[in-house]
């Protein structure tokens, strides 16, 4: 299996984010990571289903079942 590792810096910049937000996902053990020695890496599919698993789709709603009744 040949993955790409991104560093902490690349999964912050794939968020938008600073790079605390990345390292606090690996403190929570909230996405997977790998050790390579005392570095920290992400593999790009872990990134993929975090985006993927905190995507909130938009709600489409027909036009009259939205009404209040006052």
């Amino acid at each position: 299996m040949k993955e790409r590792l991104l560093s902490v810096a690349q999964v912050a910049e794939r968020l938008g984010t600073t790079e605390r937000f990345p390292r606090r996902l690996i403190a929570e053990r909230r996405i997977t990571f790998v050790k390579v020695g005392r570095h920290v890496r992400i593999p790009e599919s872990a990134v993929s289903g975090f985006i993927a698993s905190n995507t909130v789709q938009p709600f489409t709603a027909r036009p009259n079942t939205l009404r209040r009744v006052a």
